[in-house]
């Protein structure tokens, strides 16, 4: 692969984030993906567990929108700073449980780690920073 197809493929990952489509990123997967979240205990590894995580962002924050701040690419990898900003209208999924919507807007910062095998995502993984998001949203104090 190209770092053009890498860039490609990082690119559309962005957009589906941003226009709220689980299904055009889990198009991106490989069908043997690994999708680690420093959020999640174990790895996902299958559709059904990393459409569950996207929709419980979105269902949290439905106004969310990832911009990328800065980013590296090489022919098989991809490696990104992004912020997101959005109002938490919606409940969200925490450590299994349910928190009520603050109402509150954050921007957040987050990195992510993508590999991409035969045109698509083999390994890909997220480092949110939810204790900023939460100081934010005003359920934890530092």
């Amino acid at each position: 692969m190209s770092r053009e197809d890498v860039e490609r493929i990082d690119d559309a990952g962005t957009a589906a984030w941003n226009n709220r489509d689980a299904d055009a990123f889990l198009a991106l997967l490989a069908d043997d993906f690994v999708w680690n979240d420093v959020t999640v205990p174990e790895p996902m590894r299958d559709t059904a567990s990393a459409k569950q995580y996207m929709q419980a962002w979105f269902t949290a924050f439905p106004d969310m929108k990832v911009r990328l701040v800065n980013r590296v690419l090489s022919d098989e990898a991809a490696a990104g700073e992004l912020e997101f900003t959005g109002t938490n209208s919606g409940p969200m999924q925490m450590g299994g449980q349910e928190i009520p919507p603050t109402g509150k807007t954050v921007q957040g910062k987050g990195t992510y780690f993508v590999r991409i095998k035969d045109g698509k995502v083999a390994e890909f993984s997220t480092y949110p920073d939810v204790a900023g998001m939460m100081m934010q949203l005003g359920l934890i104090q530092m």
